[in-house]
């Protein structure tokens, strides 16, 4: 069934029952509920060209990634993130526009795509700090979400985080009650606020322990296998080895396993391991037993969720911004137990 056919179906007109469908504030509840009830009982599915000439839009929501960045395409917590924003742009009516561009590039693809009215919106990834992205985003005018925050950018605008403070400060304190005082933290980037934020919630945990911090116990770097393994070794080469690890990933996790096997040592026996856990669909932390002592949050619901906001804000350009800020689970493994005591 296409639209012109829902439409005398329904004796309203074309770009009623596509507004209806797609969220127009001017759009009665009554109305809505009855285009979208019937466009269920007759399997309607919109034709996008149809949708652009009726509503003005171009139905996609954009995601542009510059090179420097380009590995994030085939990470698969983004992998994840997309397929969860994806599902909910599938249920209406919206395209994906996922464009590569290099460094040099990015801003003026930004405004190429808003000017041109190439897309509806831009959800922005990986956050910096201070992220220029978010003021000039502003400026033109466009809706834009960012899937994390920008904590040193005064500009308003909408967001949707974990609180990654409280999340890993949560997961080393449950580490330091189990007697653990050398604790390693295996990071990620921490150029991006989420690690910076995830570093803070680390350093608060083990300081009202009353320990002090040791730098030799830090690492920073993209959350990959060989980081969490290369960073393993090093830390316990050292003359005051960790007794346990905070890994910003579980994919580090992997890597900081596959280091403790090597040297014969037993996971939540002889080294504590605990993880960030974005719930990714493809590597699950276990199955009906984690595998991880975990901070749990699905990034796939997450994608969910940024999707949604956006498409609201869309067809809602006067509301006031969003912004969600999620707690995360605190999952007990396996991979975490008491402080080995050290022989006499």
């Amino acid at each position: 069934m296409n639209l012109r056919e829902l439409s005398e179906r329904l004796n309203l007109s074309q770009t009623t029952v596509s507004r209806a469908l797609n969220g127009y504030p001017e759009v009665s509840e009554q109305t809505r509920r009855r285009v979208t009830a019937a466009a269920k009982q007759y399997n309607y599915r919109p034709n996008v060209r149809a949708q652009t000439l009726a509503t003005g839009r171009s139905m996609a929501i954009g995601h542009i990634i510059p090179f420097s960045k380009q590995n994030e395409m085939v990470n698969i917590v983004f992998a994840d993130f997309i397929a969860g924003a994806g599902e909910v742009y599938a249920q209406h009516g919206y395209n994906m526009s996922l464009s590569l561009v290099r460094d040099e590039d990015e801003f003026s693809a930004y405004r190429g795509v808003a000017e041109k009215g190439a897309v509806d919106g831009i959800i922005v990834h990986s956050p910096a700090r201070d992220d220029p992205r978010i003021d000039f985003l502003s400026e033109l005018e466009i809706p834009f979400l960012v899937h994390g925050r920008a904590s040193e950018v005064k500009t308003p605008y909408s967001w949707l985080d974990v609180n990654n403070t409280r999340a890993i400060e949560t997961g080393t304190r449950h580490l330091l009650d189990l007697g653990h005082r050398r604790i390693g933290l295996i990071n990620g980037e921490e150029r991006m606020d989420f690690a910076q934020r995830r570093r803070e919630g680390y350093l608060a945990a083990v300081r009202q322990a009353g320990v002090a911090p040791d730098a030799d116990l830090m690492r920073s770097n993209e959350m990959s296998e060989p980081y969490g393994y290369t960073a393993t070794h090093e830390m316990l080469d050292q003359t005051d080895p960790p007794t346990a690890f905070v890994a910003s990933s579980i994919v580090s996790a992997l890597g900081i396993r596959r280091a403790l096997q090597e040297r014969g040592l037993v996971m939540g026996q002889d080294i504590s391991v605990l993880c960030f856990d974005d719930e990714i669909s493809y590597l699950p932390n276990g199955q009906t037993v984690p595998v991880f002592t975990a901070i749990r949050s699905s990034v796939r619901a997450a994608g969910r969720r940024c999707a949604e906001l956006l498409i609201d804000q869309i067809a809602r350009p006067d509301q006031e911004l969003r912004t969600e800020l999620w707690d995360a689970e605190l999952v007990i493994g396996p991979s975490t137990g008491p402080c080995p005591q050290k022989d006499a």
